[in-house]
């Protein structure tokens, strides 16, 4: 008995490639993704993309390297391709209940966009934690935001609850058939494209949608191209469950590139993976980092995280592999990039508008003295907090703070003199922004029974004075360090006076808190530097 003929008997789906009859024979009818996808309605909405070279990365690679640029497209993202071929299949009567949906930006874009069209009313449920540009983004294209959890995991479940409630029709964004075949599309524009030889498509990875829709597509036309899907190392869903044979689900998942941060990948997207991707391959943030320049460098084009993701792979999987006079196209996923991830540039560009502003502040050192002067700060949105402890009676804090103007900052350093707190507006001192805003800390001898704690959490008003109120009075925050990326989330670094007979007493704050949290006490780089 053949392998195909056992899975057969047993029902399991056999893993060759091709189709053999005996696997015909006992499973379902498949999907016919070709005609799908062929079939597709996308360009009501999308554009064909151009597929263009980037000649500055290719010579330094030794390899011939294509964009395919849907990052060009309307909303800055493919995801509109799949999102309007689901809705463009609605019945009239499912149009008139209208659709909801669940998103952190870009499918909830591509959604808005597809009803605006549609003349269908649409809802989004984004997370609390999504970007002021995002939200407004969808908002512009008349669909109603409903903002509810701190991840996308709450407001999925939040969207399910209104879509029942509704008997709305769900649009999900990857793990859909008609929104697979949408995002296939591209794979039928790239064959076109790119007549000569093509050796690899590189995708990048989330939920699955993107690269099942593609290889489905690829697969059945051009076998021998091979798909190459590549995920960030701290969000590999899929190249575990390929991995493992079944679909993983990551108890956390990192968010530089926030379009693929998903925990767990699509039944169908899955089931399609496994059968059609030939190679997987994972990324860190640096090579994103490296690979966003790289983009830009060659267009002029500043892609999002998520975006450059297949670039980054295809320089990993260069360097990994050694070939030489390949061509191969990465996907230029999406373009929704925060400017404050651009790190100095927005720096610069806010306090040049006079919309952050830098102190120096002196505060007595003592248990609670810490979170008062955040109490005073009120609701503004805290860009930057380096303290390190170094004497018994007064503790010296560079701040940074999201303000309007200038007038709002002179308000609040005249607030801050009014409660006798002695503070210093550094926000045109050049040598503060340029060195000594990194600088702040050294070796705190006094600082007995210190621990060393980095932290994520949701980045959203009132979380740092949960994570304040939610600490024992007795211990003492012996260093703080705090820095606005323009994330969904927030990360801390916290030295805490913990004494040993308090340590069961601290992992129940652990525990309470519910904060993403590393131990960093034993790190090196913190006994060099900062520690006793």
């Amino acid at each position: 008995m053949s392998a195909c003929e056992r899975a057969a008997v047993l029902g399991h789906r056999c893993f060759c490639y091709a189709r053999c009859l005996v696997h015909a024979l006992v499973l379902p009818v498949p999907i016919d993704y070709l005609q799908r996808i062929l079939n597709a309605k996308v360009y009501d909405v999308a554009i064909e993309s151009p597929l263009d070279p980037a000649p500055m990365l290719s010579r330094r690679i030794g390899n011939r390297v294509l964009l395919k640029r849907e990052d060009e497209q309307e909303v800055f993202s493919f995801k509109l391709r799949g999102a309007y071929n689901r809705m463009a299949h609605l019945s009239a009567a499912e149009r008139a209940r209208g659709v909801v949906a669940a998103s952190a930006g870009n499918h909830a874009q591509g959604v808005a966009l597809a009803a605006q069209r549609l003349d269908c009313k649409a809802t989004i449920v984004m997370p609390v934690t999504s970007p002021t540009i995002k939200i407004q983004a969808v908002e512009a294209r008349g669909a109603s935001v409903v903002l509810h959890g701190d991840s996308y995991s709450d407001a999925y479940a939040h969207a399910a609850k209104l879509q029942k409630a509704r008997r709305a029709t769900f649009i999900h964004p990857y793990d859909d058939p008609d929104v697979i075949a949408g995002q296939g599309t591209i794979a039928v524009e790239i064959l076109r494209q790119c007549q000569g030889p093509l050796d690899a498509i590189f995708v990048a990875v989330g939920g699955g949608g993107l690269i099942a829709g593609i290889a489905s597509y690829v697969k059945r036309v051009r076998p021998e191209v091979r798909i190459i899907g590549v995920q960030p190392v701290d969000s590999d869903a899929m190249t575990r469950s390929l991995a493992a044979g079944r679909r993983v689900r990551l108890g956390h998942v990192g968010l530089f590139a926030d379009g693929v941060a998903v925990k767990q990948v699509g039944k169908e997207t899955f089931r399609i993976c496994r059968e059609l991707v030939d190679d997987m391959i994972t990324v860190d943030t640096d090579a994103i980092c490296a690979a966003l320049k790289d983009v830009f460098e060659d267009t002029r084009a500043v892609l999002e995280p998520a975006g450059a993701l297949s670039v980054a792979g295809v320089k990993a999987w260069c360097e990994r592999h050694r070939p030489k006079g390949r061509t191969f196209v990465a996907i230029a996923s999406g373009a929704n990039m925060n400017f404050d991830r651009l790190r100095f540039v927005a720096e610069r560009a806010e306090l040049g508008e006079a919309r952050e502003a830098i102190f120096a502040v002196t505060i007595p050192e003592r248990p609670g003295s810490f979170r008062e002067f955040c109490a005073l700060l009120g609701k503004r949105s805290v860009t930057e907090f380096n303290y390190r402890y170094a004497d018994p009676r007064i503790a010296h804090i560079f701040v940074g703070v999201e303000v309007a103007n200038r007038h709002e900052t002179a308000a609040l350093l005249r607030a801050m003199h009014a409660r006798r707190i002695e503070a210093f507006d550094l926000s045109d001192n050049e040598m503060a922004k340029l060195h000594v805003r990194h600088l702040v800390g050294g070796h705190a001898p006094a600082a007995e029974n210190e621990i060393l704690y980095r932290f994520e959490f949701p980045e959203r008003p009132g979380a740092l004075m949960r994570f304040l109120n939610s600490m024992s009075r007795g211990w003492n925050i012996s260093l703080f360090h705090y820095r606005n990326h323009g994330a969904d989330h927030g990360r801390v670094l916290v030295g805490m006076q913990v004494p040993p007979s308090d340590r069961a007493k601290f992992r129940g704050f652990l525990t309470k808190l519910g904060y993403f949290g590393v131990d960093e006490t034993a790190n090196p780089a913190y006994r060099m530097f900062l520690g006793r």
